[in-house]
């Protein structure tokens, strides 16, 4: 390795060639300095052989030794790398509230959060519509359930190749893909009803196919365009945008079908992602540096801060199929696999089976609750954003990031865990509503744990790895889904699986804390 010294100050704006020995910037003579300057020189001297200063003036002379050094601004230009101007050694400073949310990257992050929320909207359109379809072609409840289901074999096939595609072409280019596919499917919906049911069944299965794409997308977008004392809170608000199409899907569903009929909403919220499409291609651009409407002073703080974070953009491209065995073979890889398994498991037994168990236990109808439908997800969105603020605080307070992800992850699944068990010694529907509230609330704070730190362990394979365990999350989901209404005609008790999915919170958290990292990981060989 090469010995240098270091002349700090102001760097110049100025490119210049290279061609020329060392020696001919050595002499001997001594001068005060003008002005700052930015510079390095080796000790060795064949380190500057390709060095050139034509047509440059100098700024100052240094002595060391025999030799007198002369200092200037310079690109250096050596074969297939390129080097711009030294930067300085003062930090660029961080942008205060109002630079912040007018930000190009925020822009960014705020597409991002409409797209998912179209993402979870067509989701959850069909768990409205699927009353009235059912009576109109006298389907039973079982083949209602197929439907809904259809959604998920879907979606369980595409995020493992839809990261791989994030890995190799970028999320926007994908994320354009996969919202113009689900709108499409969700536009179809109508016909495809009216046509017959194989039809409708391809519809929704496309639907699970185009969306398993979104997540990896944000996330590599994320990584793109955050540096990682931000990416907490711009995964915070890009999953506020999920959490919330829940609560729009649910609430406008029955308004837009009282006006529209029962295809209503299809027809809207297909319209809505071609819409999105058009403005994402044409005010977006990949990486901050393709961005023509970027200020600099944003582009420089981008830039400086993802100084240790993997390059994605300049990642050689060498192969298509990622080391799926070597990716398999790191326990951080199974931490992420295990939580976010445990999380989608949450998500669906909460979504799935709460109207029935409080129905049978509390006897309550909750699909005329309006707090089912909207606050428990409104909830969720605001702690998820207020636990990303509070992560990237964290990190730029001096915490390490592998300890605040952990922390992150733990309220997100023991705080869950912990308000299950309050729910089901709650003696009221309001009592059990306010434990179920406070579970989907905690539970965002494993968007700051796991999520972010899917970028953090392996940047370059940041979209296959949430493919991997977003693939896992998804037989998760249909497990618990399942299993819960074995375990309760088994067992004869929803308290009983409330209580067996609390532990399952609390084993996660556990793995999580045991085995996962917030520092890069060598996934190019396997383990020992």
């Amino acid at each position: 390795m090469y010995s240098s010294f270091v002349v700090n100050g102001r760097s110049s704006p100025k490119s210049l060639a290279v061609s020329q020995n060392l020696d001919a910037i050595t002499q001997p003579e001594l001068a005060k300095p003008k002005s700052s300057s930015s510079f390095i020189l080796s000790q060795n001297r064949n380190h500057f052989r390709n060095v050139s200063l034509a047509g440059v003036q100098p700024r100052f002379l240094f002595r060391h030794d025999s030799l007198v050094f002369r200092s200037y601004q310079v690109r250096f230009s050596s074969g297939d790398a390129q080097f711009g101007s030294l930067p300085e050694e003062k930090e660029v400073e961080g942008p205060n509230f109002g630079e912040f949310i007018t930000s190009e990257r925020v822009k960014v992050v705020a597409m991002l959060a409409l797209a998912l929320a179209l993402c979870n909207a067509d989701r959850v359109v069909m768990s409205v519509a699927i009353v009235p379809l059912s009576l109109s072609h006298g389907w039973s409840r079982s083949f209602s359930g197929i439907v809904q289901s259809s959604f998920l074999w879907g979606y369980l096939i595409s995020p493992i190749a839809g990261g791989v595609l994030v890995d190799n072409y970028g999320g926007k280019v994908v994320m354009a893909w996969g919202v113009a596919l689900w709108s499409l499917a969700t536009y179809l919906t109508p016909w495809a009803a009216e046509t017959s049911l194989w039809a409708l069944l391809a519809m929704r299965a496309l639907l699970g196919i185009a969306e398993g794409v979104a997540l990896p997308s944000m996330n590599n977008m994320v990584s793109r365009w955050f540096p990682q004392t931000e990416r907490a809170r711009a995964v915070g608000i890009a999953m506020a945008g999920f959490q919330l199409g829940c609560a729009i899907g649910l609430m406008l569903a029955p308004i837009l079908m009282s006006r529209g009929g029962i295809f209503g909403p299809f027809v809207i919220f297909g319209l809505s992602g071609f819409l999105w499409v058009l403005v994402w291609l044409s005010a977006t651009s990949s990486t901050p540096d393709r961005n023509p409407q970027i200020s600099k002073n944003e582009l420089e703080y981008i830039l400086s801060k993802r100084k240790n974070s993997f390059p994605v953009e300049i990642k050689p491209k060498t192969k298509l199929i990622p080391p799926f065995r070597h990716l398999l073979s790191k326990l951080p890889t199974w931490s992420l696999i295990v939580a976010n398994a445990m999380h989608s498991w949450g998500f669906f037994i909460v979504l799935s089976w709460m109207p029935i168990y409080f129905n049978s236990i509390y006897h309550v109808d909750l699909r005329q609750a309006a707090w089912f439908s909207a606050v428990p997800w409104g909830v969720m969105a605001i702690m998820g954003c207020l636990a990303g603020l509070w992560s990237d605080m964290m990190i730029q307070s001096g915490t390490s990031v592998t300890l605040t992800r952990k922390i992150m992850q733990s309220i997100g699944f023991i705080g869950p865990g912990l308000s299950l068990i309050g729910l089901t010694t709650a003696k009221s529907p309001s009592t059990a509503s306010a434990w179920l509230t406070l579970a989907f609330g905690l539970k965002s704070f494993s968007h700051s744990g796991f999520l972010v730190n899917l970028q953090e362990i392996a940047p370059q394979y940041a979209g296959v790895l949430h493919g991997i365990s977003n693939t896992a999350g998804t037989l998760a989901a249909i497990l618990g889904t399942v299993g819960a209404g074995i375990f309760v005609e088994l067992v004869g008790s929803f308290r009983g699986f409330l209580l067996l999915t609390a532990l399952l919170y609390f084993l996660a958290a556990l793995f999580y804390n045991l085995f996962s990292t917030g520092e890069r990981v060598n996934f190019d060989e396997s383990v020992a």
